[in-house]
């Protein structure tokens, strides 16, 4: 499983990563635009379609629209046309469908087969080429057949992963378990297969198999298995498909393997350094040594440029200042941090991390000095004494500063605050979450705006009702415990661990 936080993390990818746009001069469209009327039918009827759930006001959407429509105009002259298609996710008459597909931001890309009876994520690039290069890989069979070394040459090439499978026939326990896993991680990884492993660039020629080869363009330049387990040869593929230290600059042909680092559930330690730095090499090389040292211990390790990833520095919560600077992301979202580090810091500061040494790092704002506005300000060294131990009943927002619908709702909440401000038991409050760490329990924010009701009695209820001043305070007074229970709990509620009361939602912006 991928940390929670770092969905939010993709913003940051995103911006560093976007390319120029050029402005859309085509006049037809070829983009499929489907709504509640004509989804079902359309979807049916096509074996193979992508379609972008997306929002009008959504940023990161119309930074893709254009792209998406180039793109679209290319595939339509492919043999067969290859359809991609959108839907305003964001539409009341369209949110159930948005509901069906499990839509929780924007834009999210699915590809639909076999007339939507398969549902896969989109995982490919959103700048034109990209795009049409990998819809044209998904829309074909999920493992390509080697025939010729031409074909080897066109598959594996030099900066790609791959997993070969050689077979002594193309049928069999390992053949089908091996197209299996094809299958399932098709949009996330290439899969080829072939009689012949002389027609491979690189390995053992000798070998008739069953065995899968996994080209690398780092680390070793291929590894094999001869496990055919469903759930090892995935394993094998994943963990391997990382580099043993992943580089994250500008360079695009690291993109994927950056992707592979933030969704592995592995401990992730992090060097953010100015790779035009008089120390950047040695700092370099220190760390893959220290990575090395380390492998197999449930780490991953990667090394960012600074310089080009301020949005990486805002994201996690450090300073300009404090690089070069080792971060360390725990599963459970814990965070530990080393500013400023040097050589011979690095090997030391991680052996006091393993031996739980080093203190947790918290990422917050600065505490207010004054918070008397009708919605309280809550920042994330603050959030235990206003929400989490306050023996008040609680509603918070979490909210990003850049989200229509954040600043949509911010006067109806003053409204709603200025309508308790005669009952000491409740507080109306907000939380930047782009600015601070929030725990992954009880709050589960993977959108904005996201917004809890924590009761002084403990109870953490996520809020799904309509956004109009008189829901809220309905939504309150039915949740809040009576003023009798209030004085009576307010005291245990300070040690009391929060009941969460789980709730499915569609976030706004992710």
């Amino acid at each position: 499983m991928a940390f929670k936080g770092f969905a939010l993390f993709s913003i940051v990818v995103l911006s560093i990563f976007a390319s120029s746009r050029s402005e859309e001069t085509e006049t037809k469209e070829f983009v499929l635009t489907l709504d509640h009327s004509n989804f079902t039918e359309t979807i049916n009827k096509h074996d193979f379609i992508v379609v972008e759930f997306y929002a009008p006001w959504c940023g990161h959407c119309k930074s893709l629209a254009p792209e998406y429509e180039k793109a679209a105009s290319e595939l339509s002259t492919h043999n067969p046309p290859l359809v991609l298609a959108k839907i305003d996710a964001s539409e009341e008459s369209n949110k159930g469908i948005a509901s069906e597909y499990k839509i929780q931001g924007f834009p999210t890309i699915k590809i639909l087969r076999n007339g939507g009876k398969s549902i896969q994520d989109y995982n490919g690039p959103r700048e034109a080429p990209g795009i049409v290069s990998y819809v044209k890989k998904q829309s074909g069979p999920a493992s390509a057949e080697i025939k010729t070394a031409a074909d080897a040459a066109e598959v594996v090439g030099e900066k790609n992963v791959v997993a070969v499978g050689v077979f002594p026939k193309l049928s069999g326990e390992e053949f089908d378990s091996f197209i299996a896993l094809a299958e399932k991680l098709r949009g996330d990884y290439d899969f080829a297969h072939t009689l012949d492993a002389k027609l491979l660039p690189r390995g053992d020629s000798s070998v008739t198999g069953p065995v899968v080869r996994l080209f690398k363009p780092f680390d070793e330049p291929f590894v094999d298995s001869k496990d055919f387990n469903g759930e090892d040869l995935e394993k094998f593929i994943k963990e391997l498909s990382i580099p043993l230290v992943t580089v994250f600059d500008s360079d695009p042909s690291n993109r994927p393997y950056v992707a592979s680092f933030f969704d592995s559930s592995a401990t992730k330690v992090m060097m953010f350094v100015n790779f035009t730095g008089e120390s950047a090499e040695s700092l370099k090389s220190k760390f893959r040594k220290v990575a090395t040292s380390y492998k197999g211990q449930g780490l991953s390790f990667l090394v960012g440029d600074a310089e080009g990833g301020k949005g990486a520095l805002e994201y996690f919560g450090v300073e300009e200042s404090q690089v070069p600077l080792v971060i360390i992301q725990t599963p459970d979202s814990k965070k530990y941090l080393k500013a400023n580090v040097v050589v011979e810091e690095i090997e030391s500061w991680m052996k006091d991390f393993k031996d739980g040494k080093v203190a947790v790092f918290k990422k917050s704002q600065p505490i207010p000095a004054e918070n008397n506005e009708p919605v309280k300000v809550v920042v994330a060294e603050t959030l235990d004494d206003i929400v989490l131990k306050s023996g008040k009943n609680v509603l918070i927002e979490f909210y990003a500063p850049w989200c229509g619908h954040c600043q949509k709702i911010a006067p109806i909440l003053d409204e709603v605050a200025l309508a308790f401000k005669n009952d000491p038991s409740v507080i109306i409050a907000k939380l930047d979450a782009t600015a601070n760490d929030i725990p992954s329990e009880p709050f589960d924010v993977k959108g904005f705006p996201t917004i809890y009701f924590r009761s002084v009695s403990g109870t953490v209820v996520a809020y799904e009702g309509n956004r109009t001043k008189e829901d809220f305070i309905s939504f309150i007074e039915k949740n809040k415990p009576t003023t009798s229970h209030v004085e009576d709990t307010t005291s245990s509620t300070k040690t009391e661990e929060p009941k969460k009361i789980d709730a499915s939602d569609t976030k706004d912006e992710l």
